[in-house]
């Protein structure tokens, strides 16, 4: 998924459920200077969903004992 993000910035983002978010990386990616930050942001996104997928585990586990 990262390389998709990285390659492929709108990609990553309808794959995941975001889709007026990759319509507005797909704009900011149509230029080579734009690409550079769109792939950064769509690389930043998924860490911090993986990271809020995380926490929300580890909230559950925590209520449940």
């Amino acid at each position: 998924m990262t390389l998709i993000a990285i390659f492929f910035p709108f990609i990553s983002f309808l794959l995941r459920g975001r889709i007026l978010t990759g319509i507005i990386c797909l704009i900011l990616q149509i230029t080579l200077i734009g690409w550079i930050p769109a792939a950064v942001w769509a690389v930043i996104s998924l860490q911090n969903a993986r990271a809020d997928k995380r926490n929300r585990k580890l909230i559950r586990a925590m209520k449940s004992k």
